[in-house]
């Protein structure tokens, strides 16, 4: 029995080798390519729709970077589902400032059970202009953000355009865990399914840009569908549209994010990816060797070819770490590098507990996921 599940533990770890190194190379490669450099929608307007709902950390410094791009026109536009959200007065601080450029509409009453989707059709009704930024709440960007995310879309076969994210600076053990799902796993994972399906089949939830030509070929925004934005870049590439990943990777703030926040939010992407990738997503047992090497060396007796295969794979783990958090520009993780162990036992018990159940908990909401993920207010 013993030596069973040693054989058993070996393989998984054998798969999470080749894992490290797929990730590895596939960031290496991604990063180490120049962006494209199609012609620009210099002169084309633009309209940033921004679902709020509470303040996120940092939010004056993130919005205002909105506020400040080197585009010629633009204008963004906030919606909120609560008239007292505590996310109004800033905004209002912001129109202050940046005047008609900032336009916010509160009381949105939701359409459906996702009430980001909900509160973008709303925006999406006042918008002024046909070229489409959906954007998060908690990012921080560039001047050159609109002119770098909306590139792609000047070549019509580009129907979105999609940003990764990470928190470089985390000042908190549950905001550096949650930047290290990001950069070392999220995103090597991301590139890895880009090379697989043949080109990128889902959409990333901070930015995503497109036309309100694509969005209706798509069959618009899903109300009652958790992981939306997943699942509308999915729509997008079966459309017979290609999607973009962005060389450029956002500043998300998570502030200091506890680790029982981290895990909630993490364990409900994982029932998004579950329930939108079906099957697929138990072929992810594959991707935490370093965890599995702590059974192994116990129930070898810490034999010297156990403790070299251990060895091994946290080499290959924190090689492949490294090459993340030089890609991304990150470089304050090393800081937190100590808690990869942390992490990685982690992302074991929410991809093994996302494997079952049917419940999300959402900005405090309590929601069930039936079918390809539709969801119901618990």
């Amino acid at each position: 029995m013993v030596c069973a599940i040693a054989t058993f533990l070996v393989i998984l770890i054998s798969g999470s080798l080749v894992f490290y190194s797929a990730c590895a190379w596939s960031t290496q490669h991604f990063f180490s390519q120049s962006a494209r450099n199609p012609a620009k929608f210099d002169d084309t307007p633009v309209s940033i729709a921004i679902p709020v709902c509470g303040l996120d950390a940092g939010a004056w410094e993130n919005w205002s970077s909105l506020c400040q791009q080197d585009y010629p026109h633009y204008e963004i536009l906030f919606g909120a589902v609560d008239s007292q959200d505590a996310a109004i007065p800033v905004i209002k601080k912001l129109k202050e400032q940046f005047g008609d450029r900032v336009r916010l509409f509160t009381g949105l009453k939701p359409r459906g059970i996702n009430h980001k989707d909900s509160t973008l059709t709303y925006l999406l009704e006042q918008a002024q202009h046909d070229l489409l930024i959906f954007a998060d709440s908690d990012i921080r960007v560039p001047p050159d953000y609109i002119r770098t995310v909306t590139a792609p879309l000047a070549d019509p076969e580009v129907g979105m355009v999609t940003c990764a994210f990470v928190g470089r600076n985390p000042q908190s053990l549950g905001a550096a865990i949650a930047s290290f799902g990001r950069c070392f796993d999220f995103i090597p994972s991301l590139l890895i399914a880009r090379i697989l399906d043949g080109g990128l089949r889902c959409a990333v939830g901070a930015t995503i840009a497109t036309r309100r030509t694509v969005l209706s070929d798509c069959g618009g925004l899903h109300l009652n569908r958790i992981g939306s934005d997943y699942n509308l870049g999915k729509r997008a590439a079966r459309s017979g549209y290609r999607v973009e990943l962005s060389h450029y990777i956002l500043e998300s703030d998570t502030g200091k994010e506890s680790v029982p926040q981290m895990f909630q939010r993490e364990l409900r992407w994982a029932r998004t990816i579950r329930f939108n990738r079906g099957p697929q997503y138990y072929t992810m047992a594959f991707c935490y060797g370093t965890v599995y090497c702590i059974p192994l060396l116990l129930l070898s007796g810490f034999a010297p070819w156990a403790i070299a295969l251990a060895l091994t794979t946290w080499t290959l783990r924190y090689l492949q770490a490294f090459i993340a958090l030089s890609s991304t520009k990150a470089p304050k993780l090393l800081n937190w590098l100590w808690a990869l162990p942390l992490r990685d036992i982690l992302s074991l018990v929410i991809w093994i507990v996302g494997g079952y159940g049917r419940v999300a908990y959402w900005r405090g909401r309590r929601l069930k996921i039936e079918g390809d993920g539709i969801i119901s207010e618990l």
